[in-house]
């Protein structure tokens, strides 16, 4: 077991949007660490979903509720008592965050400061991990990839209400926590995952699976674009060595950290798909303009989480690709075998690690 999983172990633990893609991914994690997971999240949004497909909710203390409401946020906090949040719940589309701007702004904005404000009011949480996203940076294609100290922005709905949670996160950790309970608080700033389980819409790798179980053209957006693709369980991964380093004593600052893939990790979307197609089948490819501006080329530099938080992917980008195929192709096959499909890729994500010490990180 590496010293990150080690800390982690056997914990009392809060997710917040337990029953999305990622967040399924990292309750089974934490599941197989022994932790007592406990989550708040809104119903799944699509059909299928990881949370029913994988029985996600057979493993964790489950409550339905909206973020939006400080009385719900708080009720499951205090239910939970837990030592660790991590924040994964939001309305996390692009395209949706067009259609519905206030609710996505509502949700990402002011739902963080929710579940950062009972975080810091319940006497035994020490460390909340914020994901926000790649995307908070304002655009400036920055071909070496974003650090963290890049300006913050956000010329779209969900960037602009993820850029906010990042300014939020940041007050508390600087000053609420120290006049709550003293919790240690950092983001998290993911770039673009797949892996198996993801349905939701407006997403190249669900689109290119619903392409192919329905025997239907894969309709393209931005065939061009750039994006820092990875394993779903990278980024856990990173949100797992994250909260680990904050339960360390002493005061070593942690505040925001890329997670990205090395290179060649950033490919185009018409790349991925090609590599998809290798791997699995290649469905017929139209283009049509898109309802809503996109950045063109997009990459984050996770140099800092490497250096001090001893972070790195255990999968390269084929390995990612192959495993994405693999668990929907397996998926479809069986429907039932979704959970045994999710932990055996956990168990081999975990076997891959090299088990050492961070020592990097407490230098």
């Amino acid at each position: 077991m590496n010293a990150f999983e080690a800390a982690l172990r056997d914990r009392r633990i809060l997710v917040t949007g337990h029953t999305g893609f990622t967040g399924g991914w990292l309750v089974l994690w934490l599941r197989a660490l022994g932790c007592r997971v406990t989550g708040l999240s809104l119903p799944p949004n699509t059909t299928p979903n990881l949370f029913t497909a994988a029985r996600i909710g057979d493993c964790v203390e489950s409550r339905i509720g909206d973020i939006r409401d400080f009385g719900t946020v708080r009720a499951a906090v205090d239910a939970a008592q837990p030592e660790i949040v991590f924040h994964l719940a939001a309305q996390p589309l692009v395209s949706t965050g067009f259609d519905l701007p206030l609710d996505t702004i509502a949700t990402n904005t002011l739902g963080t400061a929710h579940v950062l404000e009972a975080a810091r009011l319940c006497p035994g949480v020490k460390a909340v991990v914020c994901v926000t996203t790649d995307k908070v940076y304002a655009d400036h294609a920055a071909a070496e990839g974003y650090v963290e100290t890049d300006p913050l922005g956000g010329a779209d709905p969900y960037a602009a209400s993820k850029a906010a949670a990042e300014i939020v996160a940041a007050c508390y950790a600087a000053t609420m926590a120290p006049r709550g309970n003293g919790c240690r608080i950092a983001t998290a700033r993911g770039g673009n995952i797949i892996g198996g389980g993801d349905w939701s819409k407006d997403r190249v790798v669900p689109d290119f699976v619903r392409a192919l179980v329905s025997n239907a053209p894969l309709t393209l957006r931005r065939p061009g674009a750039v994006r820092p693709w990875q394993h779903v369980l990278a980024l856990v991964h990173g949100y797992l060595c994250l909260a680990a380093a904050l339960l360390e004593p002493g005061d070593r600052p942690l505040d925001a950290f890329n997670f990205g893939p090395a290179e060649p990790g950033a490919v185009s979307v018409g790349e991925l798909v090609e590599r998809l197609g290798k791997t699995w089948r290649r469905p017929e490819i139209g283009l049509t303009e898109g309802h809503f501006p996109e950045t063109g080329l997009l990459q984050v530099n996770s140099g800092k989480a490497r250096r001090e938080l001893g972070w790195e992917p255990a999968l390269d980008l084929a390995r990612s690709i192959e495993l994405t195929a693999a668990w929907y192709r397996d998926y479809y096959a069986d429907p039932a075998a979704a959970r045994a499909l999710t932990e055996a890729q956990i168990a081999d994500y975990r076997r891959r690690l090299t088990p050492v010490e961070r020592t990097a990180a407490a230098g």
